[in-house]
């Protein structure tokens, strides 16, 4: 991440020219308590209009928004955060969380970390989204390398300790919760999403996509993207994107110039423009803001550090879990929507030959324009097997750039993906999968399987 983000500016208010110097006649008496009175009717009608707000929406959280104060990188409460130990199941963390109590309880999200990564990356994010008014939950996982479906369910987890039995369930309002990630965290986001449609919002960081779908995601939805990410592209993100259900409220942020990582940056480069999008979208589906829904449409008002902005507009806070927005997706006019690739057919699957002591099957789940998502299921023969390896052949201007459930090698055209610590053992026909994204266009391999 090269630098830190500056955050937007309000200009300030230049005098009229033709009144600086000028002084106002002197009034008579009546006229000056007269404004007095004015100023005090004003006061009260504030005051009013202000406490009914309060009482249209009991979750607002805060002062009213500006564009100074959305792009600070600390909002207005003071927070404080607690070590969560390993249990409960999930992988434990950190709870960050406001220390006033005196505004009722506060929205929550439970957040998952990448593949292979731990929370620290990400820790960052945690203060600053609890100092607008939320507490937040970052998880360590069970395994560094669990997959989407078990980081999920951590998730889920994380939030039913969260309000059950956590120090601060006193704090949150059980009924305000939402899940995010990144990459894999991400998978896990959208997955527990799905499980659980009574969440909130889900709010994806460049997130593996399982199987590069989301038909059957039923929450208000946003998928945010690196520009130059290699391993979650942005095309993979668009042909996801266009799946999610015309019925849910949805956006595709894209972040200028940024790689896979931009939610570990710590607020450097435009990691900062990611944070202040995240903050707003939870203030509009968690909190039910209204105050904030014109930073969010017709388009983003801040574009500082967003590449490209895609939205369902209008966006809004719902009753349920659900809102048929009434007007079709709109995009950003500084920067035109990429085509959206559509989805393809899983091909026919390719399977090495039978016998020996395991053998692979492939299928492509997904593929979009530049990129594919490919599957491999490993089945053990008539014995049962301790490890196991696959190896294939790339077909040219291929390229995999993310594994999971495995351990990949490459060398040239040719591709080696062993077992992972948790799937190497298999009982006599027992079978695993393990699943990449890769480069180029996806072809039929016919993989090999081998067992020490």
């Amino acid at each position: 991440m090269s630098s830190a983000e500056t955050p937007g500016t309000i200009p300030r208010r230049v005098p009229d020219p033709h009144r600086a110097g000028v002084r106002s006649p002197r009034r008579p008496r009546t006229g000056f308590l007269a404004g007095i009175v004015a100023a005090l009717l004003v006061l009260v009608g504030s005051v009013t209009m202000s406490t009914a707000s309060a009482a249209t929406n009991p979750y607002e959280r805060g002062p009213a928004p500006t564009g100074t104060s959305v792009a600070a990188d600390r909002g207005p409460f003071a927070t404080a955060q607690l070590t969560v130990a390993k249990g409960n199941g999930f992988g434990g963390g950190v709870v960050y969380y406001p220390t006033d109590t005196s505004q009722g309880t506060f929205g929550a999200i439970a957040i998952a970390p990448g593949y292979g990564t731990e929370w620290r990356w990400y820790a960052w994010l945690g203060p600053r989204l609890a100092s607008f008014g939320f507490v937040v939950l970052g998880i360590e996982t069970n395994s560094l390398d669990d997959y989407a479906d078990a980081r999920g369910a951590q998730l889920l987890s994380a939030l039913d300790w969260l309000v059950d039995s956590s120090p601060v369930r006193d704090r949150v309002d059980r009924t305000r919760l939402a899940v995010g990630g990144h990459s894999m965290g991400g998978g896990g986001a959208l997955t527990a999403a799905i499980q659980r449609p009574s969440l909130m919002t889900a709010i994806g960081m460049a997130p593996y996509v399982p199987d590069g779908i989301l038909r059957t995601i039923k929450i208000p939805t946003v998928l945010f993207g690196g520009q130059t990410d290699t391993t979650v592209t942005p095309s993979y993100l668009a042909s996801a994107y266009a799946t999610i259900p015309a019925t849910v409220q949805r956006a595709y942020p894209e972040i200028a110039n940024e790689g896979h990582g931009f939610a570990a940056g710590g607020g450097g480069g435009n990691s900062g423009a990611f944070a202040r999008t995240m903050m707003i979208w939870m203030k509009v589906f968690i909190d039910k803001d209204t105050r904030y829904t014109g930073f969010l449409c017709p388009t983003l008002s801040n574009m500082s550090g967003i590449s490209k902005y895609q939205a369902s507009c209008p966006l809004g806070p719902t009753s349920g879990p659900s809102q048929s927005p009434s007007s079709s997706p709109s995009s950003t006019p500084s920067s035109s929507p990429s085509s959206t690739p559509s989805v393809s057919p899983s091909s026919t699957p390719s399977a090495s030959p039978p016998g020996g002591p395991c053998r692979a099957t492939y299928r492509t789940v997904n593929s979009w324009s530049g990129g594919y998502q490919g599957e491999v299921t490993v089945t053990a023969g008539g014995s049962a097997v301790n490890g196991w390896t696959v190896k294939w052949a790339l077909s040219g201007g291929q390229s995999v750039t993310q594994v999971w459930n495995g351990t990949l090698s490459a060398s040239g055209s040719n591709v080696s993906v062993s077992n992972a610590s948790y799937n190497g053992s298999l009982g006599a026909g027992a079978s695993t999968t393990f699943g990449f994204l890769a480069n180029g266009t996806p072809s039929t391999p016919s993989p090999t399987c081998t067992s020490p």
